[in-house]
């Protein structure tokens, strides 16, 4: 049953509020977060440079479209059906092992790769990894925390994961340093990659398979399933085959809002590669950009997510949604790089606002029993619209030019703004925890 509560009943005491969120298995999975993150970001950022040397700047751009959509569309069924199977197990931890066992192992496989077809079947396998274990770890963050710290603990949650997006470049910055030296690294007009600096990356990405298996480990020996008698376990599992229409409508609503404001939310390398090759930014100024959207995120996430416990879900996310429409709206309108730089942090704050918020929501507005029905529906209709997302981008980029695409972007996302202001507005007056 849905927990009402109210403001002066949400924590007060800054230590007692934090432990309660952090620990167990929100704790545990925090740190293999990191470290996976801390994997994948040995590679991610460094992907725009990894295609130019491999095709021209406008078929990169293309490329890392069809990459991440085609990939994230595939993840997103997955998504779906691990949700729905997680609650029908009651056991949600060998879905999560295994789908991060399949990152694992296949993500560094990029480092041999001499085509960019070979990088998206191997983004693809990674992606699949990540459509089997996010709904069934994203239920268990929410069925092992109480329902007035939801919003910190999956902000830490993303908070730990950001950490990894800083830790990551570093680790491959400093890398690519050793093997590049200053000059190359940091050089100027970076839009031919030379074989020297393909070299590089490619070593980078074969070492990233190290602290992967670090969170392999973490992930094996520390989470634990959340208790549940077998009576309940039963329940679980005949709520999830008689009921079809088990989730409330107003949660159904904000899914739609949520899938259209995503629909026009393309993958951030379209950002880091705009300003870099709008300025010429060499691998090391890359590293740093990317390093510097990642430290906003983590400086906004825990105080995120306090302000969605206390101040309420929607406003987080409509103020974090607003930040978005006017970072997209003035990214290509830019006078300079250190305006543009400037801008891409302000982009971390969206992140900051709405991560924690959102998943907090969804496990405000549904019962244990259908929580990973929910997060699956709520990944999966995110996941269906990164393919349209990103090939329209590239598209619109393409074609047009980079401004139409950033608008293109902030347009949608205003729309799903709208949407969820009116849903806000129908569900005023309501003492359910997440208002």
């Amino acid at each position: 049953m849905l927990e009402e509560t109210s403001l002066s009943e949400l924590p007060r005491h800054n230590a007692s509020y934090l432990r309660r969120a952090l620990r167990g298995n929100v704790l545990w999975l925090g740190v293999v977060s990191l470290f996976t993150d801390v994997s994948s970001e040995m590679i991610y950022p460094l992907l725009p440079a990894f295609f130019a040397g491999l095709v021209s700047v406008p078929s990169a751009a293309l490329w890392i479209g069809v990459m991440d959509g085609i990939a994230e569309t595939v993840s997103a069924f997955l998504k779906l059906y691990a949700g729905r199977l997680s609650d029908r197990l009651g056991k949600r931890k060998a879905l999560t092992v295994g789908g991060y066992a399949i990152s694992t192992f296949a993500r560094p496989i990029v480092a041999i790769a001499t085509a960019p077809w070979h990088v998206v079947g191997l983004r693809f396998l990674d992606r699949v990894g990540k459509g089997i274990r996010t709904a069934p770890r994203d239920a268990l963050i929410g069925d092992s925390v109480d329902s007035d710290v939801r919003g910190v603990a999956f902000s830490f949650h993303r908070l730990m994961d950001h950490t990894g997006a800083v830790i990551g470049p570093v680790v491959a910055g400093i890398m690519l340093f050793a093997f590049l030296g200053s000059a190359m690294l940091w050089q100027r007009g970076n839009a031919d990659v030379t074989q020297p600096e393909m070299h590089a990356l490619r070593i980078v990405f074969l070492l990233s398979a190290i602290p992967g298996i670090i969170a392999l480990i973490a992930l094996t020996l520390g989470v634990r399933d959340t208790k549940s008698n077998p009576q309940q376990q039963r329940a679980q599992t005949d709520s999830a085959r008689q009921t079809q229409n088990r989730l409330p409508g107003r949660l159904v609503t904000f899914i739609v809002a949520a899938g259209l404001f995503s629909l026009g939310n393309s993958t951030d390398l379209f950002l880091v590669l705009y300003v870099q090759t709008t300025y010429g930014l060499g691998l090391g100024h890359v590293v740093a950009l990317w390093i510097s959207l990642h430290i906003a995120k983590i400086a906004l996430s825990i105080p995120g997510g306090r302000f969605s416990d206390r101040v309420g879900r929607f406003t987080a996310i409509f103020s974090g949604w607003a930040i978005y429409v006017v970072v997209y709206a003035s990214l290509p309108f830019a006078s300079n790089v250190i305006v543009a730089w400037a801008l891409i942090v302000v982009y971390g704050v969206y992140y900051g606002l709405t991560e924690g918020a959102e998943r907090a929501l969804v496990t405000d507005w549904t019962s244990s029993e259908d929580r990973g029905r929910a997060f699956g529906l709520y990944h999966g209709v995110i996941g269906f619209t990164v393919l349209p997302a990103n090939l329209a981008f590239g598209f619109l980029w393409t074609a047009f030019g980079a401004q139409w695409a950033f608008l293109f972007g902030a347009g949608l996302a205003t729309a799903a703004a709208i949407v969820l202001g009116t849903l806000a507005l129908s569900t005023r007056g309501r003492r359910l925890q997440m208002i």
